[in-house]
């Protein structure tokens, strides 16, 4: 296998999600990780559901409203009084989640080697345009693909196949990151090379195949590139 582009997902993976807890933490005291929580699993929860509909043009909202739509359920949820303002606070943290510290290294190293490199996400173009600019990544990023074209949500294979055609490679030849499992698993289903970046040291997802390669942080992606033309490195630890 020849890596000669990397996709990242972008909220988990490049974006820390969770960054929200302090205001939530803030505006709840006692209840910020539970509704940062709640409001992912809800967001995602709410993306599924759009792409299994089948019917795009009735169903179909883009990212930053199924976001706030997340949000506003997971407070009643919880029985929490989300005022406009406490919720525009929450949408504005969202807006500008904080990027995990090892990744502008990483991206700055791909881009020194020349290896291409993209953004494929669920989020809608101008919430992607606003996160990667507010990291400082806009000069870093060959693509920024967003889902919205195809009005599909991954894992659905229309969103996966945007990466492929976007760069002009066989997915075989890409590897796509992801700090998701649920996503790292419907990437090597398409076909991607998938490098799973496991933070929180979860237990694998149940249905196979598994990832590529599994890491802790970002910076196994480097280990998953060869070192010179015809080479290839291992990762840091290769899937089983």
């Amino acid at each position: 296998m020849k890596i000669r582009a990397v996709l990242f997902d972008a909220y988990g993976t490049l974006f820390d999600v969770h960054s929200v807890v302090l205001a939530a933490e803030q505006l709840f005291p006692g209840q910020g990780e539970k509704l940062s929580l709640l409001w992912r699993e809800r967001q995602i929860e709410y993306s599924r559901l759009v792409s299994m509909s089948h019917q795009p043009d009735l169903h179909y909202r883009p990212f930053w409203e199924l976001t706030r739509a997340a949000l506003q359920a997971s407070a009643e949820r919880l029985g929490l009084a989300l005022t406009p303002a406490a919720e525009e606070r929450l949408m504005n943290e969202y807006r500008h989640l904080s990027a995990f510290p090892e990744n502008g290294e990483v991206l700055a190293e791909l881009k020194r080697r020349g290896v291409p490199t993209g953004i494929l996400s669920n989020g809608n173009p101008e919430m992607l345009d606003v996160a990667v600019k507010s990291a400082g990544f806009a000069e870093l990023l060959t693509h920024v693909i967003s889902v919205h074209p195809v009005r599909r949500y991954k894992t659905d294979p229309a969103a996966y196949a945007l990466g492929p055609a976007a760069l002009g490679l066989p997915a075989r030849e890409i590897l796509f990151v992801s700090s998701n499992g649920w996503d790292a698993l419907g990437a090597t289903w398409f076909g991607y090379a998938t490098l799973w970046v496991n933070r929180s040291g979860a237990p694998p997802e149940r249905l196979g195949p598994p990832p590529t390669y599994t890491g802790r942080n970002l910076r196994e992606v480097l280990a998953c590139l060869p070192t010179k033309p015809g080479a290839r490195a291992a990762a840091g630890a290769p899937a089983a």
